[in-house]
């Protein structure tokens, strides 16, 4: 803070001055003072009377003043004691800058004697200003890397003041890492630089804040301040960095192409292009970079192409991650591929018989295929089957090679063709199965045959809807409820809907929406989600339940769609919903009403004559039960029911056979037939081959006689199932275990296979437990297979074609030419074809140049598998042939070119990685090593990595100088361990990025130019130009200005990129001739240097000359005298020389003229008499001109008025007015503006108002209207009431002001004009003062037109607005009454009848004309009776209603006592009917013949003391009146839960019993049938 100035006492000031002002001599003309600055008003300069000659008084006396140039006046005169005084506060700096002398020039005139002195006033400088910054931030820019001792260039501070008061010294703020050191200039201005003390980190401290204080020489010492913001510009000084290091992903190689895997994130604490962070993959190889994108600004690694598992099971690649300093970092990405069945299982034909003899032994071999799956894991497991009523088998051979073989002896008389299908289904989900059709034809000599294939793929189909998990469906039928809370806000999460859809892919992709709401917009539901989210914020308005109506629809073709619905209760907590839902109570209603009591005496009656009736059958039935219960104990139980047809639970048993026999009667036979069909049960599957061999399982006698056990109808299919399931579920888990290593059992789901599997197999009536022994030799079986009969060959790559593999005609135990005999060839899954067999020979040769690189990549052994058949016995031999390495490639890197990146000021042992080489070479051939080409500056490490690779590094010698050598070229050699040894090359350009280590440099110290003051604003004046040998931003160089003052940067423009110094406004020689200033050149890190400017201005006649007016006489009598001077007046120009020299002139026909006085002072007089009436005002035009070439003028016009006298009274327009103003006027609104005009001028032209005094109805004037005395406007005092006033006169009189004042009067009449301002007055019917209402009397037997009252009304307005009319607005009976329009008079406009209301009641209202209308309204009432009375009778009788008869409760009373009355009725007449339908069907039964009247007791089932016939019958009679034999026919039942084959219906067998019906009158025989067994127990 600036200290404040110090104030000089005025007993040290004044006694110096006034010593001075004695000196000064009176007649020298010119007067010296000199006084400090920042003086208060008044402060005592020096005795300018003494020092003229004169005493204080006469200064007034003779007209003395100052008078100055057109500058703001200083100082003034103090009349009283005659000296000269300061007018206000004096600013040094203000008035002279920082000018060492600064002096202040007026003149005095002496009016009287026009004579002008010239006064000098010395201003003395004091300590009121202090030091002052440009700015009050400062921002510095410093590199992190910048060496100790670095000076930076700070603007410094200025201080108005001069001399010891002027800017002194400079203090920064103390800090660890800068000092201050000031500089001074040539002009003796300080310059403060900041030094750098210790190396900055901007990883550590980002921004430095400082504190530079400039103070100055004064007492007391004032200060300023400038805050130093010092950023530290990053180098790039860090690597980026990996988190982590090592990122890893597992995929299903199904994901779309374009799926986002992972995205890498590297950090570097660098900023700016330093900080920025590009990927790119390592070393992009070829299948790398066709399948994967990576996203160089985000780090997204995504798919390009469709992933195959079964190409590639994983990725493992590198991605570095580079700053824009060519620092750089790597991670390792491995990306693992999971499988997924997308292969369908593929059948590979190896050897066909198209045809066989029919005599061929059971056993030979017809066919050798192979199948195979693409897929891994469960997913490559594959099962293959044949159909079971062939007589042919697969039978497993080596590897996934099957045989197919016979099992019986063919007969080709019986079938002689066979269509064979093979079925191959894989594990995976969804199943995927091909299905091979290999059809035989005919036996003939030759045979012809042909092949169809059909591959046959299960897709999914949109065939699920969206099953909803959240929120379930009650299984009560109520609804769920959600909560959000009133205080919920927008984005609440109430609830989420949760569904599934069982389909795959994009059937599968859900999608939700909002069908309907309760409240729409209130909720929103998250289209992929199903979040249901508030929308808004809950009101108070919003119903306490919401309901919401969800739907979600997956994006199958066509879609399919569910719904749910969402009840949303809007609450804070559970109780407050129960509080709200209490409060929701229906109104009580009229409870007390008849109707209601009716309806709730007829529900009761009807529902206790229900009940009732209820009751009633319940006890018939009861008895009933009862009396079958004794019958059943008197008639035997169930004793002969033998248990095998019952099953226990808890004590009680049930007949779980279900019976329908058919029964066939005839009239002309002595036996019947009961035909008993096999039974089907619920939990019993009956094999296809079991429904084909059934036999009839009764017999007549059978039918009565047989009691055996029923377990010896149990087939054997069970066990063969259980077999062979056990069988496929072993070879599975071992071939596995040998193959895959993996555990025998490894799930749940395996031990319950095992578990049912060895349940099966206890269900074996007799045998022994072979379950060891099986196990066993499973196991040894497909040890056998996997490894016995194997031969191993080794070949080196490249070898030509045909080239010795091994003797497999030896190593098979042949003869070479047994091999074309035998049928001995390769067979191979779809690989090309790497070998051959040399039938001459008998050796395995290479079919081609083999490349192991190619077939095994870098795979530490490379072996190809294939396998040698032989034809004529169906056999196989698997043969490994293992693929040696040669040193056949060269290392290769991924580039020629590689490119590096260093910041010239990076230290030494710096290590840069580099792309390493390829080599697809494995062991000894692989890469190597790595050489650099020799230089100064650089050598190579290289590291090995945790697998084995070596990665180059490039490790920095010596310091680079950009400077120097800008880029550098190496050569970098990688080399294999090859004999002899392979190697390439790839070019290094390693360049130097540049740091800013140069400062700019100016081409001159200082610029000089000479311009004339009238150059065009925008004008280049010169150019400055500075160097910097860095590049990029380091070299950018900006200009601005550095020593410069605020009035300068308003007029100068320096453009910081190319340095042109241009105006920005015009330059002016008088103002100032000369310029200095200082700029500086800096580049974007922060280093600058400076040069002057120096500008010379010349002069040009740009100035025009100037008058200035000392003084002047505006106006002048008309009786002025000749000589009188009317004005004095200065003439100045700011040019100089001849441009300076002025002259002055005016119009030759004006009464003036011109007379020289001192100096360049003028002085205008009168030469004629004025006269006002001739000419009021003279406009004087007075001309300077200067002698400049071309010479410039300026004219100064100046207007004389001729003063008038008081001559003409004022005068109105006409001598009388009318006014007319309505009634009800607002009191103080103006009525009328009256007008005299006075041709006289100023005072004497000025016109008063007045009125006459006069009275009113008793009161004076003034209390009804007034008048503006100056502009004549009337106001009306009052309302004025029509009714009361309707005329008023007045006059008016016009006054001028002149001396003495002439007047004049007018007479004004004013008129009040009615308003519609009263309405209506209703005088009959009068309004009861008690309440009550007026009554009216209207006999019954009145005419149409009868007269039953008048309405009498007054309006106290006049005219128009008093006219009335009248109009019935309402009438209880609506055309019974009429009002007359102008009568007022109420007659009934029809006759009364008998229907019409004791009561009526009439709304008449009555209305004026005026504008707008008023009325007032009555009401009659009116009674329909002859006399009083009557009357008061009739109203007597007429009660309130007790309520409203269709509320709610009565609407439901009477739905209750409707629904229970229709209830019963319908009860009582199906119950009717049942008992109309048994006794039809009872006499119906007692006509015939034979019935069932004496069931056994045998067909009931007892539970819990009930017994219930458990049998269903359906039966045919057929009766014959020519035969003593009938038949009842009882066809086979279906059951709901029973699955029965179709052949099983086909091959059914009758069982038919025939029955004497002639020996069965008296008794009925017993038949029990023994059921089938399930077939699993």
């Amino acid at each position: 803070m600036a200290s404040p100035p110090r104030r000089w006492a005025c007993g040290e000031l004044l006694l110096p001055f006034m010593l001075l002002g004695t000196l000064c001599q009176p007649g020298s003309g010119q007067i010296s003072y000199s006084m400090p600055e920042e003086l208060d008003k008044g402060s005592f300069v020096g005795n300018i009377a003494k020092d003229l000659g004169l005493e204080p008084q006469e200064l007034a006396e003779h007209g003395v003043r100052i008078v100055s140039r057109g500058r703001t006046q200083l100082f003034a005169l103090n009349p009283r004691s005659g000296s000269l005084v300061t007018a206000g506060r004096i600013d040094r700096e203000e008035l002279c800058a920082q000018s060492p002398l600064c002096v202040v020039n007026f003149n005095i005139l002496v009016e009287n004697k026009m004579k002008i002195y010239v006064v000098e006033v010395e201003i003395i400088d004091i300590n009121d200003n202090f030091p002052r910054f440009r700015d009050e931030e400062l921002k510095v820019k410093v590199n992190e890397n910048a060496a100790a001792g670095t000076r930076l260039v700070l603007p410094f501070a200025r201080d108005a003041d001069v001399g010891v008061n002027s800017l002194r010294s400079y203090q920064l703020s103390s800090n660890l890492h800068f000092s201050l050191d000031v500089v001074s200039g040539t002009d003796g201005q300080k310059y403060p630089e900041l030094v750098l003390e210790q190396p900055l980190d901007r990883e550590k401290e980002t921004v430095h804040d400082l504190l530079l204080t400039a103070l100055d020489g004064g007492d007391p010492v004032l200060s300023g301040t400038t805050h130093i913001r010092v950023t530290v510009l990053d180098a790039n000084d860090n690597a980026p960095l990996f988190t982590p290091s090592e990122y890893s992903v597992s995929v299903p190689e199904n994901i779309p192409v374009g799926t986002r895997l992972l995205t890498l994130t590297a950090t570097d604490p660098d900023e700016g292009i330093n900080g920025k962070l590009t990927y790119s993959f390592r070393n992009e190889e070829d299948k790398i970079s066709e399948t994967f994108h990576l996203d160089s600004n985000l780090g997204e690694i995504s798919t390009l192409q469709p992933l195959d598992y079964e190409e590639s099971r994983f990725y493992l690649m590198e991605v570095v991650a580079q700053d824009g300093g060519a620092l750089l970092a790597s991670a390792k990405v491995v990306v693992t591929v999971q499988d997924v069945n997308d292969n369908a299982p593929e059948v590979i034909l190896t050897s066909l018989t198209s045809s066989l003899s029919e005599d061929c032994l059971p056993g030979t071999v017809i066919a050798l295929f192979s199948v195979h799956d693409g897929d891994s894991g469960e997913n490559g497991e594959i099962a293959c089957f044949i159909p079971r009523n062939l007589p042919f088998k697969l039978e497993k051979s080596v590897d996934n090679y099957y045989h197919l073989l016979t099992t019986r002896n063919l007969d080709r008389e019986e079938t002689s063709d066979y269509n064979i299908t093979l079925t191959v289904i894989d594990h995976g989900t969804p199943l995927r199965d091909l299905q091979l059709w290999v059809t035989a034809s005919d036996s003939g000599d030759p045979p012809l045959s042909s092949n169809v294939s059909l591959s046959l793929f299960v897709l999914d189909q949109n065939d699920n809807a969206p099953e909803i998990l959240y929120p379930a469906i009650p299984t009560d039928g109520s609804t769920g409820v959600e909560l959000a809370p009133r205080s919920a806000e927008p984005g609440y999460l109430v609830t989420k809907v949760v569904a599934v859809d069982r389909d795959s892919g994009q059937n599968a992709w859900l999608s939700y929406r909002l069908l309907k709401a309760s409240e729409p917009g209130l909720f929103a539901v998250g289209l992929h989600t199903g979040e249901v989210r508030t929308a808004r914020a809950l009101l108070d308005r919003d119903a306490l339940k919401q309901s919401l109506v969800v739907a979600v629809q997956d994006h199958g073709q066509p879609p399919l769609s569910a719904t749910v619905t969402l009840t949303v209760a809007v609450a804070d907590s559970i109780p407050e919903i129960l509080a709200d839902l209490g409060s929701l109570e229906p109104s009580d209603g009229s409870h007390n009403s008849d109707l209601t009591l009716y309806l709730v005496v007829a529900v009761a009656v009807v529902s206790c004559v229900f009940l009732a009736f209820v009751i009633v059958l319940l006890a018939l039935r009861l008895r009933r039960w009862h009396k079958s219960r004794r019958l059943q104990a008197l008639g035997g139980g169930l004793a002969s029911m033998p248990g095998s047809h019952f099953v226990g639970v808890d004590g009680v048993r049930a007949f779980l056979q279900t019976y329908s026999h058919e029964v066939s009667l005839t009239a002309d036979s002595r036996k019947s037939h009961l035909i008993f069909p096999q039974p089907n049960y619920a939990d019993t599957l009956i094999s296809q081959e079991s429904c084909e061999k059934s036999e009839s399982l009764l017999t007549t006698q059978d039918l009565l006689e047989t009691k055996g056990d029923p377990r010896r109808l149990q087939t054997h299919s069970s066990a063969r199932m259980a077999v062979r399931e056990v069988n496929l579920f072993w070879y599975r888990k071992i071939r596995d275990f040998v193959k895959w290593k993996t555990p025998l059992f490894s799930t749940s789901r395996d031990w319950r296979l095992s578990k049912r599997s060895r349940t099966t197999m206890a269900a074996q009536p007799r045998g022994g437990d072979y379950r060891g022994f099986l196990l066993l030799s499973i196991l040894l079986g497909t040890l056998w297979e996997a490894w016995a009969g194997r031969i191993l060959y080794s070949v080196s790559e490249e070898t030509d074609k045909g080239s010795f593999v091994g003797d497999i005609a030896k190593d098979l135990g042949l003869e070479p030419q047994e091999l074309t005999e035998r049928g001995v060839r390769i067979v191979s899954r779809g690989r090309t074809q790497l070998f051959a067999l040399n039938p001459r020979s008998g050796s395995l040769v290479t079919a081609g140049r083999i490349d192991r690189e190619e077939i095994c990549a870098q795979s530490p052994r490379c072996l190809v598998n294939f396998n040698i058949l032989m034809e004529d016995k169906m056999n196989l031999y698997p043969i490994d042939v293992e693929i040696i390495d040669i040193n056949d490639n060269v290392p290769r890197f991924l580039t020629e070119e590689i490119n590096v990146k260093i910041m010239e000021n990076t230290a030494p042992g710096v290590r840069f990685p580099l792309s390493e080489a390829g080599d697809p070479d494995v062991g000894t051939n692989s890469l190597h090593s790595y050489q650099l080409s020799p230089n100064r500056h650089f050598s190579l490490a290289v590291q090995s990595g945790d697998d084995g690779t070596k990665y180059p590094e490039l490790v920095l010698e010596r310091v680079l100088d950009r400077e120097e050598e800008r880029v550098h070229h190496l050569v970098l050699t990688a080399s294999d361990g090859g004999d002899p040894p392979r190697s390439s090359t790839a070019r290094i350009q390693v360049t130097v990025v540049d740091v800013n280590d140069h400062a700019p440099v100016f081409f001159l110290p200082q610029y000089q130019v000479t311009v004339p003051e009238n150059v065009p604003v925008g004008t280049k004046l010169l150019t400055v130009h500075a160097i910097d040998l860095d590049e990029g931003v380091n070299g950018e160089v900006t200009y601005s200005f550095r020593k410069i003052t605020p009035k300068l940067l308003q007029m100068f423009h320096l453009n910081s990129l190319t340095g042109e110094l241009s105006t920005l406004e015009g330059l002016d020689y008088e103002e100032t001739g000369f310029y200095e200033m200082e700029v500086q050149a800096q580049d974007v890190p922060g280093s600058l240097t400076k040069a002057k400017v120096l500008i010379t201005v010349l002069d040009v006649n740009d100035n025009a000359p100037e008058v200035i007016m000392t003084s002047l006489s505006s106006s002048i009598p008309e009786d002025t005298p000749l000589g009188t001077v009317i004005a004095l007046f200065y003439l100045q120009d700011r040019d100089s020389g001849k441009n300076g020299e002025v002259t002055c002139t005016i119009p030759e026909n004006l009464p003036f003229k011109l007379e020289k006085s001192i100096d360049n002072y003028y002085r205008l007089v009168t030469t004629k008499n004025l006269d006002r009436e001739t000419l009021s005002l003279y406009n004087i035009t007075l001309k300077a001109t200067d002698g400049g070439i071309p010479p410039l003028s300026r004219e100064t016009h100046i207007s004389m008025q001729v003063a008038d006298t008081n001559d003409n009274p004022p005068t109105f327009p006409h001598s009388s007015y009318s006014v007319y103003i309505p009634e009800n006027n607002p009191r103080g609104a103006s009525i009328f503006l009256v007008t005299a005009q006075d041709h006289d001028s100023e005072e004497n032209a000025q016109v008063t108002y007045s009125l006459a005094e006069d009275t009113i109805q008793g009161g004076p004037v003034s209390s009804y209207v007034s008048i503006n005395s100056d502009t004549g406007v009337l106001y009306a005092l009052q309302s004025f009431d029509y009714e009361q006033l309707r005329q008023l006169q007045l006059t008016v009189t016009a006054r001028d002001s002149g001396d003495p004042p002439l007047s004049s009067n007018m007479s004004l009449s004013l008129f009040v004009l009615d308003q519609n301002d009263n309405p209506p007055e209703i005088l009959y019917p009068a309004l009861p003062t008690d309440g009550s209402t007026g009554l009216e009397l209207a006999p019954r037997s009145a005419e149409p037109g009868y007269l039953v009252t008048k309405i009498v009304a007054v309006d106290k307005d006049s005219g128009q607005n008093a006219w009335l009319s009248y109009l019935l607005l309402k009438a209880s009976e609506p055309g019974l009454f009429v009002v007359g329009l102008h009568t007022g008079e109420v007659r009934t406009a029809r006759a009364l009848l008998d229907r019409d209301a004791l009561k009526q009641s009439l709304l008449v209202a009555v209305q004026d004309h005026g504008q707008p209308p008023l009325s007032a309204t009555v009401t009659l009432t009116v009674a329909v009776a002859d006399s009083i009375p009557e009357v008061l009778a009739d109203l007597g009788s007429l009660e309130p209603s007790n309520g409203p008869y269709n509320s709610d409760l009565m609407l439901y009373l009477v739905v209750a006592v409707s629904a229970v009355s229709c209830i019963f009725l319908a009860f009582v007449l199906v119950l009717l009917a049942l008992r109309l339908r048994r006794w039809l069907k009872s006499r119906r039964l007692q006509a015939s013949e034979g019935g069932l009247a004496s069931v056994p007791t045998s067909h009931y089932v007892g539970m819990d003391g009930v017994r219930a016939f458990l049998q269903t019958y359906s039966h045919e009679v057929s009766l014959t009146s020519d035969s003593r034999k009938s038949h009842l026919i009882f066809p086979q039942p279906n059951y709901a839960d029973t699955l029965i084959s179709q052949e099983s219906c086909e091959k059914n067998d009758s069982l038919l019993t025939s029955v004497d019906f002639h020996e069965c009158k008296d008794k009925v025989p017993t038949i029990q049938v023994s059921p089938a067994l399930p077939l699993f127990p």
